[in-house]
């Protein structure tokens, strides 16, 4: 079941890392995409760190494994969100036209995403992992909620991944897609899981287990 989970987080986990593009930027330009991704470098590994540890807690955690390590993923995406809402915040207007209003609707999406990541968190630690049924029934709530809030994670930047700024920001290392870590990556000793639970596979492609 935390199948789900895990396919819908790999998209969620995107952010500022699929920025492309290619013009002659100016100095300014660059100079505040730096400041930008120089201190969204760590987030965007601590996000994906912590959708690895969905991914990997789906193929063989017990249900208190799952619940665990997806209450700690939701906390950890959304101080990640609060993060990068600041150092959007903390780089000043972006020396483009229209760069206040782009740069206000950043931070108040990625604070708003950042609410709603832990409002999953609530969800998920509600969950009762000894009633394997209920706890399988009430994954599949989450999963659904987070389709949603995934939705939200794309939008918060999509405007500041366009234009000048994109092209600027594809350019800084800090803001390169991460490749988890070893710690990210490990999983809960293998147990019992609910019934219906599945496993999932990093790339976002889910093999079925038992349904």
């Amino acid at each position: 079941m935390n199948k789900k989970l895990a396919v819908a987080l790999s998209g969620a986990a995107v952010l500022v890392l699929t920025l492309s593009g290619c013009s002659d930027d100016g100095d300014k330009v660059n100079d505040w995409a730096k400041t930008v991704c120089d201190q969204a470098k760590p987030q965007i590994q601590k996000r994906a760190d912590a959708q690895q540890l969905i991914i990997s807690t789906a193929a063989d955690g017990k249900p208190a494994d799952i619940q665990a390590a997806d209450s700690k993923a939701f906390q950890d995406i959304a101080n990640a969100d609060r993060a990068l809402a600041k150092a959007i915040e903390g780089a000043g207007v972006p020396p483009v036209d229209n760069g206040e209003k782009l740069q206000q609707d950043a931070v108040t999406e990625l604070n708003a995403t950042a609410v709603a990541y832990e409002g999953l968190k609530k969800q998920v630690d509600a969950l009762d992992p000894n009633n394997q049924q209920k706890f399988a029934d009430g994954l599949q709530d989450v999963a659904d909620g987070l389709k949603k809030i995934e939705k939200m994670d794309q939008d918060a930047l999509a405007k500041l991944q366009s234009g000048e700024l994109g092209t600027a920001m594809a350019k800084q290392p800090g803001c390169q897609k991460a490749t988890p870590s070893p710690a990210g990556s490990a999983s809960p000793k293998a147990g019992s899981t609910p019934s219906g639970k599945a496993s999932a596979t990093p790339s976002g492609s889910a093999s079925k287990s038992s349904e």
